[in-house]
């Protein structure tokens, strides 16, 4: 696993609320850090791609993280980062994952335990360090970017799958532990967005088209979702699995 780097140079002194996002080099993740700072918060932005650091270099307000998601070293630090950089952590995303296209008989043991570690692993990490800055304020909120597959499958997505299903059901045991303590955990279930976890953007756009909505989604109006989820707004959403899909997961197939 790759070791954590830190960026001790920027981000001193917060203005507004202050959130760890991780995947936040590409698609939902970078969409969602942008729509945060736009609106005055201040981020720890974390993925495994170093490109993450150029990707925020010009802006104050964001500090990047390099680091595995499945890391405890990582989960750790990207916490820590925020309290230390920023005084307190008000919002924690989970937001990076990846996927397997294989049938089961065609899955290995590797294909399996790194799709379980990114999509699962490192979402109960960051679950379990952010809830204990969480509990210490006695406030917070967390934003677990599920999919719909945390309900339904298709062939070759088995891993995949399992994956999202088991980040449903931590979401919603997390969010019963963590209510009580004026913390709020949810997630947003989404469907076919333009991003590159398929390393073909286009392969999503065409898939997309199956939606009732016609289309796949653009990584902003994803963001748009997690960013309600994690606010006031929404502080009598506990525990919800929030589908923003374009209706797929109530279809049923022509």
């Amino acid at each position: 696993m790759a070791e954590p780097h830190f960026r001790d140079d920027v981000g001193k002194g917060a203005v507004g609320k202050v959130a760890v996002v991780t995947g936040a080099a590409s698609g939902i993740g970078r969409a969602t850090t942008r729509l945060f700072v736009e609106r005055g918060m201040s981020v720890v932005a974390e993925d495994i791609d170093p490109r993450v650091v150029d990707e925020y270099a010009d802006i104050d307000a964001v500090v990047p993280v390099v680091g595995d998601v499945a890391s405890e070293q990582t989960a750790s630090e990207a916490v820590n980062t925020a309290v230390e950089s920023f005084g307190r952590l008000d919002t924690l995303v989970n937001n990076a994952g990846t996927i397997v296209n294989k049938a089961v008989i065609e899955t290995t043991l590797e294909d399996w335990n790194r799709i379980m570690a990114t999509n699962v692993t490192g979402a109960f990490l960051h679950t379990r360090e952010a809830m204990k800055a969480m509990v210490r304020q006695g406030r917070g909120s967390i934003v677990n970017v599920g999919s719909y597959a945390c309900f339904q499958a298709f062939p070759t997505i088995a891993a995949y799958a399992a994956s999202k299903g088991a980040l449903a059901q931590l979401t919603r045991t997390a969010a019963l532990e963590g209510v009580g303590n004026g913390i709020r955990v949810n997630a947003v279930g989404v469907g076919d967005t333009v991003t590159n976890i398929l390393g073909d953007p286009d392969a999503l756009t065409e898939h997309g088209k199956g939606a009732p909505i016609g289309r796949a989604a653009d990584p902003r109006e994803i963001a748009d979702a997690i960013a309600f989820l994690a606010s006031d707004a929404a502080s009598y959403a506990v525990g919800a699995v929030w589908m923003v899909d374009g209706g797929m997961s109530v279809a049923v197939p022509n």
